[in-house]
């Protein structure tokens, strides 16, 4: 797989307005990425302007902090894939995981994902590995995301900013130690996605070495100029 292939094209900052978004599948379709993931309300048109590309279009449920209701999420990827999304990257309720209610957690996961089949598309789902201080959390969502047959876990939104000890909020992003755990737990049907501070080839080309499949990155012009 070439690394533009590894690529999906991140358009998710809330500042970008419309002509960035247009100007971003621009340049998507440019550097032939993977696909464009873009926020919500934009799909309809990223659809048209990626039409006759590559380029796929992807969007995000229950973004950045996965906390709507099942059923909104539900309704937000029904109208997403009805405007043109065939990736769907959903954010697992995270209040939900750190509760260890997994009956809840493998509910809302297997519902979006029936949503994604009967539309012909692919659905990721979002760790947020930053706001999951165990491991173990982090293992029995790969298991869960493995009995469902989705297609991608992912480790985190580029969002998720916890607040350290001076007060100061950073976020971590895809870790290394997250990604080999994820690695190793996920079945042979799922493939990884690694997002959140991924803004040089070297680290692409660590992640493909490691057997990530995806990456999520809004730094792909310079990524792929070098």
């Amino acid at each position: 797989m070439s690394v533009s292939k590894m690529i999906d094209h991140a358009l998710l900052h809330p500042t970008l307005t419309d002509a960035e978004l247009e100007a971003g599948c621009r340049l998507a379709i440019q550097y032939d990425v993977a696909s464009v993931c873009i926020k919500p309300y934009a799909v309809k048109k990223a659809a048209e302007w990626l039409s006759g590309s590559s380029v796929l279009v992807c969007t995000v449920i229950g973004f950045p902090h996965g906390s709507p209701s099942t059923q909104v999420k539900v309704a937000e990827t029904i109208q997403a894939c009805e405007e043109g999304a065939t990736e769907i990257d959903m954010v697992v309720n995270i209040g939900k995981v750190l509760s260890e209610d997994w009956a809840y957690i493998k509910s809302e996961i297997q519902a979006i994902q029936d949503v994604c089949v009967i539309h012909g598309a692919i659905l990721k789902v979002i760790f947020e590995n930053d706001f999951l201080p165990r491991d173990s959390y982090k293992i029995k969502l790969c298991e869960i995301c493995t009995e469902v047959g989705v297609a991608f876990v992912k480790t985190s939104t580029g969002f998720g900013y916890v607040k350290n000890s001076t007060g100061a909020f950073e976020s971590q992003g895809a870790t290394e130690h997250d990604l080999r755990l994820m690695l190793d737990h996920i079945g042979p049907t799922v493939a990884v996605k690694a997002s959140g501070g991924i803004r040089t080839l070297e680290q692409v080309l660590k992640l493909k070495a490691m057997g990530v499949q995806r990456i999520g990155t809004s730094s792909t012009e310079s990524i792929l100029n070098e």
